[in-house]
């Protein structure tokens, strides 16, 4: 085998690779002699078919098995020799190949850019910890004893906030459609849970009356069927019913399974912290990329670039299906060009990132185990409720699914690691303050 490096420009590599014919016939023949040990052919014992035979045969099917396995050890054997880190999968063009011929390809790849980190203890970075007041700790409970006050039937006329207990058929051209049936459904008349101008309709009737609602689907509906569609509704009241005013008290504490009303504001507060706590973990990873893009400025694979602007291009355009008034202000003024380039800026940064990321983890051996991969399986299987062996199977059973899982675990490892080397301080931020947007958000890694 011959190995000709062609071609250096910065990261990209152009070697052209000679196989030659007699080690291409050397492993046909080899290949040909161990199927013959086993094929059966009418009128020959096993092991005793001819070889004319079984090139006439089989010949074709194992060339081909023969030349990729040529090309993948050749490839493979170029790169291991002189120590090259491929970004991507390398890029095989065959030049020359006949039957009794030398194999010629080129083999074109892009390399993983040598990166020397930044000492990580001269990072400064500022963690931000959520300053709650009680005023929003008493507002959750607030809306905890909306949600769970107590109702009873009244002999009066719907008002907004009142519930009613109904049953109703939707019917569109006079025909029922599938999911516009229900009996003994209780609906919150105010809080927007049924199509716009449904509740309104039935404000002020009583139980025993049936009314017609009329109402158009939105055009952006789930149900394409149904999407700007007019349809009718009939609706019978089975009841009215009046909510008692909200009170955070003991037996609301009580009533939703809490010993005391002071657990229950524990309990608020905690969840509050964890919530608004993951809003500044994803402040203070910005804060840290931040750090390290000002830090970093190495060649980064072009190809790399490409697929993550593509990434980054196509949900874009999905974006702009789902939110079409939304992105056109975004990118008011700007010309398609422009917005490319921009978002090629964007995919360069997020490619860079990335790799250092993947190179301070690797200089410092972290890793993840499976016991954490199996832990965001379950998680992940919990959102799907029913479905939970089928998205367990999913995973184990595709290695790009279980990458794509594993990867996020890596990172948030990398960045706890960088963020216990760095210099850090502490910061109490106002709720306020810590949900506004930061800007070029959009940049994160």
């Amino acid at each position: 085998m011959q190995i000709t490096e062609t071609s250096a420009d910065g990261l990209k590599r152009e070697f052209k690779v000679v196989v030659a014919a007699s080690d291409i016939e050397q492993k046909v023949n080899a290949r040909l002699s161990e199927l013959g040990r086993s094929v059966r052919l009418p009128g020959f014992r096993p092991g005793k078919v001819p070889m004319s035979m079984l090139k006439q045969r089989y010949g074709q099917h194992i060339m081909g098995e023969v030349l990729e396995q040529a090309v993948g050890d050749s490839s493979a054997q170029a790169m291991r020799e002189r120590g090259l880190r491929p970004a991507l999968q390398p890029k095989i063009e065959i030049v020359s190949f006949a039957e009794g011929s030398d194999l010629e390809y080129k083999m074109n790849l892009e390399l993983l850019p040598d990166i020397v980190p930044a000492p990580l203890n001269e990072l400064e970075i500022e963690r931000l910890k959520p300053d709650i007041p009680d005023s929003e700790i008493d507002s959750q409970l607030e809306r905890i004893a909306e949600n769970n006050r107590k109702s009873a039937p009244v002999d009066r006329a719907a008002e907004s906030g009142d519930a009613v207990v109904v049953d109703f058929v939707g019917r569109i051209d006079g025909k029922e459609f599938a999911g516009g049936k229900a009996e003994n459904h209780t609906l919150r008349l105010g809080s927007n849970q049924f199509i716009a101008g449904f509740e309104d309709q039935l404000i002020g009737a009583k139980a025993g009356e049936t009314r017609t609602v009329k109402v158009t689907f939105p055009e952006q509906y789930g149900n394409d069927e149904l999407a700007g569609k007019e349809a009718e509704f009939e609706v019978t009241v089975r009841e009215v019913r009046g909510f008692e005013p909200a009170a955070v008290d003991e037996d609301l504490a009580q009533r939703i399974g809490f010993d005391s009303l002071d657990e229950m504001r524990k309990t608020v507060r905690e969840q509050l912290e964890r919530d608004y706590g993951q809003v500044a973990r994803q402040k203070v990873k910005r804060r840290v990329l931040d750090a390290l893009a000002a830090r970093h400025d190495f060649e980064v694979p072009p190809g790399m670039v490409d697929l993550e602007f593509e990434t980054i291009w196509q949900q874009l355009q999905e974006e702009k299906k789902r939110n079409p008034d939304e992105t056109a202000a975004e990118e008011a003024g700007k010309s398609e060009d422009e917005l490319k380039a921009e978002y090629r800026k964007i995919a360069e940064r997020r490619v860079r990132l990335g790799l250092l990321l993947s190179e301070i983890g690797r200089q410092n051996n972290l890793t993840v185990t499976n016991e954490e991969v199996n832990r965001a399986i379950v998680m992940e299987a919990r959102r799907f409720p029913g479905q939970e062996k089928q998205v367990v199977d999913f995973y184990r059973n595709n290695p790009e699914a279980l990458a794509n899982l594993r990867a996020p675990i890596y990172e948030d490892k990398v960045i706890d690691f960088i963020l216990e080397m760095a210099k850090t301080t502490e910061k109490a931020v106002p709720v306020e303050e810590l949900l506004k947007p930061d800007p070029e958000d959009e940049q994160a890694a």
